[in-house]
C-alpha cells in the first residue's frame, strides 16, 4: 500500500486541476475561432498525467521500490538554491537568479572546472534573454538587468 501513496497524491492533484479547469467559462467562438478553449489544455495535460500515474502505480505494484537512503549535503544545497532562486527573482532580477543558481548547482553537483560553470551560468541566461526578447518579442519583468537593458 505504501508505494501507492505518491501515485495517489498525484491523482488527487490531477483531478483537482481538471475540476478547476472545468470551472473556466467557455470563450466565444469569435475570440477562439477553431482553436482550443482555454480550459482544454490543462484538462488534456492532466489526462496524460493520469495515464502516466496509472503506469507508475502498475509498476510500483509489480516491482515495489527499494527503501531510499538519506541524501547528502548536495540535496540540501539544491533545496536551498531553489529557495534562494525565488528571493533573487523577486528582489534582484530573473537573470541574476538563473546565473547564480546554475553556478551553485553545477559546482555542488560535481563540476570541478570553475570556468565551465561560469561559462554555462552566463551563456544560458543570455541566450534565453536574447531568444525571448529579440526573436519571440516577449519582454521580461523589470529587475536590475532588465531595467538597465530596457532603459
Amino acid at each position: 500500500m505504501r508505494p501507492l501513496i505518491v501515485p495517489g497524491i498525484l491523482s488527487v492533484f490531477s483531478v483537482v486541476v481538471i475540476y478547476l479547469a472545468l470551472q473556466l467559462k467557455l470563450s466565444p467562438p469569435m475570440i477562439v475561432g477553431h482553436s482550443m478553449q482555454p480550459r482544454s489544455f490543462p484538462i488534456f495535460l492532466m489526462v496524460i498525467n493520469l495515464i502516466l500515474i496509472g503506469i507508475l502505480a502498475w509498476e510500483c505494484k509489480r516491482n515495489p521500490p527499494k527503501p531510499i537512503e538519506l541524501e547528502g549535503i548536495t540535496t540540501w544545497i539544491s533545496i536551498s538554491v531553489f529557495a534562494a532562486f525565488y528571493f533573487l527573482t523577486t528582489y534582484a532580477d530573473f537573470f541574476i537568479a538563473i546565473a547564480v543558481s546554475m553556478f551553485v548547482l553545477s559546482t555542488s553537483w560535481g563540476e570541478k572546472r570553475r570556468h565551465v560553470a561560469v561559462l554555462i551560468s552566463v551563456t544560458v541566461p543570455l541566450t534565453l534573454f536574447l531568444l525571448f526578447d529579440e526573436v519571440l518579442k516577449i519582454r521580461f519583468p523589470r529587475g536590475l538587468i532588465t531595467n538597465w537593458y530596457y532603459g
